[in-house]
Formats: structure tokens, C-alpha cells, sequence
């Protein structure tokens, strides 16, 4: 038996994207395509080791170790991953436990929680979203190493929530 439709919700979309409204093609909230999903690791199972792909893999299990892509690491919201993490992509919708270096980009949308340092030149964080750690963005940190120059520790950051649903400091409010 053949499973046509592996990775895609009932759409025929893949997993981790989302239909526009009207008209257009399907898109991730992070933006850029996600390309075919090759492989994932279901709720319930648990891995440990070094997992090493050249496509796109989805974890909604549990993963330590080390994780390196040639693509995108997708962490679905029942995802726990505790280790060093080195993609072209990574979206995050669960729990992440260690450094994450993307070469493009870093989405954690509003059930990501992140404990570690990030390290991409693009970094988008929905409202909801908690990381505990540095961020380093810009050209040259898809190439460099997460952490903050010159030995500074990271704080930690939750995306603030706003009454007009946009994160940001362009609040309005009194100073104490």
C-alpha cells in the first residue's frame, strides 16, 4: 500500500503550512517554501543519537542528541528536542533544548518554547513564543556561532502581548 499523501493534512497541503485566504499559493508563517516532508517522527516515539537529512523532517516525538539539514527541521507542538541543532530552515512549535544555528531562517510561532541560543540571519517569533537565551541575526550569523560577542550572557525573552495583537515596544502606557 502506498501512502500517498504522507506529511500533507486532508488539503493535500503539507504539514506546517497553511491555506491563503484567496487565491495564492500555500505558505508557511514564516514564509519560504518547506519543500516535500521525507520523514517524521510521530507523538510517542523517542530517539537518541545523531540525525543527519537532506530534506524536510518533521518531529513530534522525542529527539536528544545532535540534529544537522541540508533543509528544514520542522518541531511540531508535541515536539521535545534537547540538542545542538544545525538546518537550513527550522520552524518550531514545541519544546527545543539547546543551540540553534539556521543558515536562513528561524520561525517560532506562539507554542515554541526555546531554551538555547539562536544564531540566523532571519529570526521571526509569533506573540506567545518564550526563548531563554541569545539571539545573534544578521548576514554573517548564518555562519558564525549562536551566542552574544565578547562572552555576554543571553536574558530571556516572551513576545509581548499587545492590545492591537502586534509584538513590539510602539506601546502606549505610563512609566512607573
Amino acid at each position: 500500500m502506498a501512502i500517498s499523501g504522507f506529511g500533507r493534512g486532508k488539503t493535500g497541503v503539507p504539514s506546517g503550512t497553511s491555506m491563503p485566504a484567496a487565491g495564492g499559493s500555500p505558505s508557511t508563517s514564516g514564509g519560504g517554501a518547506l519543500g516535500n516532508l521525507t520523514a517524521f517522527i510521530d507523538q510517542g516515539s523517542e530517539f537518541e543519537g545523531k540525525l543527519s537529512f537532506k530534506d524536510t523532517v518533521r518531529i513530534d516525538g522525542t529527539f536528544s542528541g545532535e540534529i544537522s539539514s541540508d533543509n528544514t527541521l520542522i518541531v511540531g507542538e508535541s515536539g521535545q528536542i534537547m540538542a545542538t541543532i544545525n538546518s537550513v530552515r527550522v520552524v518550531i512549535s514545541g519544546l527545543v533544548e539547546g543551540d540553534i544555528h539556521a543558515e536562513e531562517q528561524i520561525v517560532l510561532h506562539k507554542t515554541a518554547v526555546v531554551n538555547g541560543n539562536l544564531n540566523a540571519p532571519a529570526i521571526s517569533m509569533e506573540e506567545g513564543a518564550q526563548l531563554n537565551g541569545a539571539v545573534r541575526m544578521g548576514r554573517s550569523a548564518g555562519s558564525g556561532q549562536a551566542g552574544p560577542p565578547n562572552g555576554q550572557t543571553g536574558g530571556s525573552a516572551k513576545a509581548p502581548a499587545t492590545s492591537n495583537g502586534k509584538t513590539g515596544s510602539g506601546q502606549k502606557g505610563s512609566a512607573s
